[in-house]
């Protein structure tokens, strides 16, 4: 599998683009932020035509690139937790309206769930709910290529943020222990913001999962 990480806006927000192989031109893309003509850019230089978009939470930093995608390639498939559903056509719990700006995704394509199998563009993604952060807030294991990608679930030597509406420390931490640390340690980790990381590090060197 190819992935290629993409730092979208003011937040820094990392946006995987994943195909089978470097010569694949079906991609699949997580979470589209802020500022995603950047993203756009990138995926018309490559010739890449996305079939779906995965959302692993609803919060407008991860959201906002969707409608922009849209716009550009009209037949993608934007795929999210049920449990999030309302924060992709809700300003007001996506965030955005706090900040002075409203930004609206649409409505889900395909709403998911735990255990969910995603197979698109070569690749196969198995749905982890995973919240915490957000009630729908979701991680995608690729078993066959050894990585998880952890929404703003777990970061390097972090955890995400549970002080947001919906939020709550002892569900993110009941979700990584009984989700993402049962992973095989060697598991790469792709988190929402930050650098790439190991489950066997953060089992060592996390403070918050101690």
């Amino acid at each position: 599998m190819k992935i290629d990480r993409l730092i979208l806006g003011a937040f820094e927000t990392n946006c995987y683009v994943l195909r089978d192989s470097a010569t694949g031109t079906d991609c699949l893309i997580i979470d589209p932020g802020l500022e995603a003509e950047q993203l756009i850019d990138f995926l018309e230089a490559r010739k890449l035509k996305p079939v779906a978009v995965i959302l692993t939470h609803g919060h407008a930093d991860h959201i906002a690139g969707v409608a922009l995608l849209r716009q550009s390639f009209a037949n993608v498939q934007v795929c999210a937790h049920k449990d999030d559903a309302q924060m992709l056509i809700e300003p007001e719990h996506n965030l955005s309206a706090f900040a002075g700006e409203l930004i609206k995704a649409g409505p889900a394509d395909l709403l998911l769930q735990d255990g969910d199998i995603i197979e698109q563009a070569g690749v196969k993604l198995l749905v982890l709910h995973t919240p915490g952060h957000t009630p729908g807030g979701i991680c995608l294991y690729c078993e066959d290529e050894g990585a998880v990608f952890t929404d703003d679930t777990l970061f390097a030597e972090s955890v995400g943020r549970t002080d947001f509406p919906g939020g709550s420390m002892s569900q993110l931490l009941k979700s990584i222990e009984q989700k993402l640390l049962q992973l095989p340690e060697e598991t790469k980790v792709y988190p929402g913001h930050g650098p790439a990381t190991t489950i066997a590090h953060e089992k060592a060197e996390n403070p918050f999962l101690r």
